[in-house]
């Protein structure tokens, strides 16, 4: 994102919690839209920059939700701890479900990261003793400040321990969780590593003529998405401070899934825009239909209608890949080049 527009956005973001009119009602929407921009942002990795069709993204939620849950709950860890374990467990069962499906392509390896979500909410479901199942998982500490080692040392009258309490430092917290990894992203997109799914993504072929380890990068990809759905997962259990199995059905793979669609495909400030508008539609429509007198349960049917409008007038999303760089990936052109030669040789 250019940063003429970049900065004084983040300005805003920075004054919104402060505004006159901001409830703390408005504060918890704000906060969810960063949830979502984060999840949005992960699994862009996968459709967006290998062009795999992930249906299962809500599984690797759901690992780093009750992972920070079940830690804090049974060992009492910090929010801080969990947050690196949490995204490592989510890229290890990246790793295990891709390296061994990733060689399947369109709609089997679809159908298997589907039946992969569908695996992680039975098993959240039935496993009562670890997760108490339908009951759900309630007593999860909320995130904390914890620098009273540093303070007692200091002055043993100091006591520098801050819990979090309301919405406005979840708030902020979201914020800089989003900022760090919309870094990351787009470090990720500018290195080799990003330019090589770019490539398996236009043309797998070329790519592999090339000397790309297609399975390799995929493996990787996946990894990557996985742990950035389970850092999300891990703000979300020590946000809402209660989990349960119906919150990681596949219906926020979907959602999540939609909003990288509607964005851009393959365009991180798409994936930004399009968790922000689908998530505030979804509000906007839960407030205002009660007040035209039509039930509030209608709003699925006008969600429904209002996204088939944006891709009629928007097919590529609101911000398609291209419009965002600029110009064609070098590397595909080329590898595009260098294919059609060896084709028109053979």
């Amino acid at each position: 994102m250019n940063k003429k527009i970049a900065l004084p956005l983040l300005a805003v973001a920075c004054i919104l919690p402060f505004m006159p009119f901001t409830s703390e009602y408005m504060l918890h929407v704000f906060t969810l839209v960063m949830v979502y921009m984060v999840l949005a942002m992960g699994l862009n990795i996968v459709p967006g920059f290998c062009g795999l069709l992930d249906l299962g993204f809500v599984g690797f939620y759901g690992i780093g939700a009750y992972t920070a849950g079940l830690l804090t709950i049974n060992y009492g860890l910090s929010f801080w701890v969990i947050v690196p374990f949490a995204a490592l467990n989510g890229a290890l069962w990246g790793i295990l479900l891709g390296a061994p499906t990733l060689r399947l392509t369109g709609d089997y390896f679809a159908i298997v990261t589907f039946g992969f979500s569908e695996l992680v909410v039975l098993f959240l479901t039935n496993e009562i003793w670890l997760t108490r199942g339908p009951l759900g998982l309630p007593g999860i500490d909320p995130v904390s400040i914890d620098l009273s080692f540093i303070s007692k040392a200091l002055n043993p009258a100091w006591d520098w321990y801050y819990e979090f309490d309301g919405e406005l430092p979840y708030f902020f917290l979201a914020l800089v969780m989003v900022l760090v990894i919309y870094g990351v992203m787009r470090r990720l997109e500018d290195s080799r590593l990003g330019r090589a799914w770019y490539a398996i993504r236009e043309d797998p072929l070329a790519a592999s003529s090339c000397g790309v380890n297609i399975l390799n990068y995929k493996v990787i990809a996946f990894a990557i998405s996985a742990g950035i759905g389970a850092v999300g997962g891990c703000f979300f259990a020590r946000w809402t401070l209660f989990l349960s199995p119906d919150m990681f059905k596949f219906w926020e793979s979907f959602l999540v899934l939609c909003m990288v669609v509607l964005g851009g495909l393959g365009n991180i400030n798409g994936a930004l825009i399009g968790a922000a508008v689908l998530v505030a539609l979804g509000e906007v429509l839960r407030v205002v239909l009660p007040e035209l007198g039509l039930p509030v349960e209608t709003r699925f049917l006008f969600y429904g209608l209002i996204m088939i409008l944006i891709m009629r007038f928007k097919p590529s999303g609101f911000l398609p890949r291209i419009a965002a760089t600029g110009m064609q990936n070098p590397i595909i052109q080329d590898l595009k080049k260098r294919l059609d030669r060896e084709r028109a040789a053979a």
